[in-house]
């Protein structure tokens, strides 16, 4: 019987999320694909958009590893929840959130920058469009396989499906921002800030958040006592130095790498990780190579440079591509990149998955990782606004699923 790995164990929780076991071999034609082409890109960044594009580029890269090694999702961690009880996703999440804030605090405190910007908290209004949005958003993950970071580190982890999810999540994004003024002009809070709104401060801010995630955690330890459910399925590992690079991660230790890599994003780039503001600029350009006049939307006011400007020379496109590189380098080093063929139910729901995202998105002001991981981190109301309205909409969208053939994990699954 395979030796279990040591790992992060939760209470309650017994089961590990990772495994000592025999792993596929590497597949090294793959592994050299990735790695040529990430030192082509980064060189392309370095000479027409300058350093921190370039430094931005390789922290997508290590966020697209983390990923992929952890296979850490926002989607299947709402899915488990809702579904069955099972809380271990939730968990890291809160753990993750509560690293995050605390750097954020100290950066944002501080004003510290190794770039000389100004950091800026991702603080966002709450009003009529972000509850529809991440309710929308959070029923688009579920029909998609994916939120907006899975989407991505799975496409680069060879997850046929993804590639649907993607031009559909693009195309959303698009539609989104072209609307993007009529729900502007619904009823609407004020950004609020958990620190400087409330005149706590960021060391008050920082208490008042920790008790939460610390509330968080507690019920969700309630939850797996009351619910017993079935437990997420070991990923295959490997001992010793090798596990870094070749295993899988427990998901606690991704969730502290992703917290501090947000962390880095922000002191280097002054704002925040997101993702989707890419898609919508993606699509943008696309449109406006066949003439439509994008730059008249009310979305673009403001900022029609991005859209005169190479996608290299955008922050949040580099990181993408990182992150997509940084998966097909992680997957290749397991032997797992192994894309296969798409079922029709599959397909369909990858294509309505990825609209309702990328529309859900831009009414939200951002996405599983820009509205929720950032948002909560910058001690946004509208992160936790979010969280909620997607786990309504996860709700939701788990029937969905069904429709196309999806399974969702059961309290009779040995594993979920």
């Amino acid at each position: 019987m395979a030796q279990v790995a040591k790992t992060l164990h939760v209470r309650n929780l017994k089961q590990p999320t990772t495994i000592v076991t025999k792993l596929n071999p590497i597949q090294k034609p793959f592994v050299w694909i990735g790695t040529i082409a990430a030192a082509i890109l980064f060189v392309m960044i370095l000479v027409t958009s300058g350093s921190i594009q370039a430094i931005l580029y390789l922290l997508g890269i290590a966020l697209g590893v983390t990923l992929l090694h952890a296979r850490f999702g926002f989607t299947s961690a709402f899915r488990r929840l809702v579904s069955v009880g099972n809380v271990q996703g939730i968990q890291a999440h809160m753990i993750m959130l509560a690293v995050a804030t605390t750097l954020f605090a100290i950066i944002l405190g501080t004003g510290f920058s190794f770039t000389g910007t100004t950091p800026t908290a991702s603080v966002s209004p709450v009003g009529v469009s972000i509850l529809v949005g991440s309710f929308v958003f959070g029923i688009g993950m579920q029909m998609g396989n994916g939120c907006a970071s899975g989407t991505l580190y799975n496409l680069g982890g060879g997850k046929s499906s993804m590639i649907l999810t993607l031009i559909a999540f693009i195309a959303g994004s698009v539609i989104g921002a072209y609307h993007l003024g009529f729900w502007l002009d619904l009823p609407s809070l004020p950004p609020i800030s958990l620190a400087e709104s409330t005149g706590f401060g960021y060391f008050g801010g920082w208490i008042v958040q920790l008790l939460i995630f610390f509330g968080i955690y507690g019920v969700t330890v309630k939850i797996a006592k009351r619910k017993k459910p079935p437990q997420m399925k070991p990923l295959a590992t490997t001992s010793g130095f090798k596990k870094i690079w070749r295993g899988a991660w427990p998901l606690v230790t991704a969730g502290v790498v992703l917290a501090v890599l947000n962390a880095l994003v922000l002191s280097v780039r002054g704002t925040p990780w997101g993702v989707t503001s890419a898609f919508v600029l993606w699509g943008s350009k696309f449109l406006q190579f066949f003439g439509v006049d994008v730059a008249s939307w009310s979305y673009w006011q403001g900022n029609t440079q991005a859209l005169q400007q190479t996608v290299l020379a955008d922050s949040t496109s580099v990181l993408n591509f990182g992150i997509i590189l940084g998966a097909f380098i992680a997957a290749a080093f397991q032997g797992n990149f192994k894309p296969g063929k798409i079922k029709p139910g599959v397909a369909a729901s990858s294509i309505i998955g990825g609209l309702l995202m990328g529309y859900g998105a831009r009414l939200a002001f951002g996405c599983n990782i820009g509205a929720y991981f950032s948002g909560i981190a910058s001690f946004s109301l509208h992160g936790w606004v979010w969280m909620v309205m997607a786990l309504a909409g996860s709700f939701f969208g788990l029937y969905c699923r069904k429709v196309f053939g999806l399974s969702n994990p059961s309290k009779n699954d040995s594993f979920c």
